[in-house]
């Protein structure tokens, strides 16, 4: 039940929006292709099983590590309670 001026199922609706945001932003993030024999940003060689697990991966797992920490989420405030905007 949604209150004030909002319809009924605002709620859920923005919570669907900010998943829909988080899974297309990770889609986008997703590698495709042929996968490289040697690390793109280090030169090691990355093996055999993370490149038969992980199509089109062009980084070793602590280079790809550095990149994933690196990684800044959305912060679009769907909400429309003021101590949400205070935030």
């Amino acid at each position: 039940m949604a209150g004030g001026w909002s319809r009924d199922g605002a709620v859920q609706d923005q919570i669907d929006d900010t998943i829909s945001d988080a899974v297309s932003a990770a889609r986008s993030r997703m590698t495709t292709g042929e996968a490289a024999e040697y690390c793109d940003e280090c030169g090691e060689p990355i093996p055999e099983k993370r490149r038969a697990a992980l199509p089109g991966v062009r980084t070793c797992v602590e280079c790809q590590g550095a990149r994933d920490s690196a990684v800044r989420h959305s912060t679009i405030n769907r909400r429309g309670s003021k101590d949400s905007q205070l935030r």
